[in-house]
C-alpha cells in the first residue's frame, strides 16, 4: 500500500494539524509515515500546506511534486495544487469556500465536501479541516476513523482538550457525508 496527499489552505484552517493527525493515525496502525509541513512567514491567513506519505514499505522521500491525492481548502490552493495531481488522482475540494464550477481539471476524480458547512452543523465552523479529513479517509480507506479519533487525543494541545468531542463530531460528519454519497450512487 502506498498513499500520498498534499493538504493545502491558508494559515488558521488547521492544515498542518490535519497532516499531523493523519500521520499519527497511520503510525498507530503500524504504517510507515512521513509528514512535511510548509508555511509562509505570514502564518495565519498566509499559505500553508503539508505532505503526508503513508506506506507499508519504507518511504524514499517525503517530497511529492505530483501527488496521487490533494485536499484543497481554498481557491489559491486549488490553483496551485490542482494541476499537479496525477492523472486518475483524487482531488478533495472544500466546496464551502471553492465554487465547484472553478474546478476545471480533467482526468482526475473529484470529491466536493462542504467542509465548513458540515463543521458548522457539528457545532464549530472553524473545524472544516476535520470534516474534510473525515471525508478523505472514508473515501480512500488510508486509515480507519477510529485511528484518527485515537490519535486526536495525542495530537491536540492540552489547552484545546475541551474541543475533542466537537473535533470527533466533525470527523464523523465528513465520514458520514461520503458514506451518504456512496449510498446515493
Amino acid at each position: 500500500m502506498y498513499f500520498d496527499v498534499i493538504i493545502s489552505g491558508f494559515g488558521g484552517q488547521g492544515i498542518l494539524f490535519m497532516g499531523n493527525l493523519l500521520a499519527h493515525a497511520a503510525m498507530l496502525e503500524g504504517k510507515n509515515v512521513t509528514y512535511m509541513p510548509a508555511y509562509g512567514p505570514e502564518m495565519r491567513g498566509g499559505a500553508a500546506n503539508c505532505t503526508v506519505v503513508v506506506a507499508d514499505e519504507e518511504i524514499g522521500s517525503p517530497v511529492i511534486y505530483h501527488p496521487h491525492t490533494a485536499i484543497v481548502m481554498n481557491r489559491p490552493s486549488l490553483y496551485k495544487f490542482g494541476p499537479r495531481l496525477l492523472r486518475g488522482g483524487l482531488l478533495v475540494v472544500n466546496s464551502s469556500l471553492v465554487d465547484p464550477a472553478e474546478v476545471i481539471y480533467k482526468g482526475i476524480n473529484l470529491l466536493f465536501v462542504p467542509a465548513n458547512d458540515l463543521a458548522r452543523e457539528a457545532g464549530d465552523d472553524r473545524l472544516g479541516n476535520m470534516a474534510a479529513l473525515g471525508a478523505l479517509i472514508t473515501k480512500t480507506g488510508v486509515v480507519r476513523l477510529q485511528s484518527l479519533t485515537d490519535a486526536l487525543s495525542e495530537v491536540i494541545q492540552k489547552k484545546y482538550r475541551d474541543l475533542l468531542p466537537v473535533n470527533i463530531k466533525c470527523l464523523e460528519k465528513g465520514a458520514t457525508y461520503v458514506k451518504n454519497l456512496k449510498s446515493q450512487i
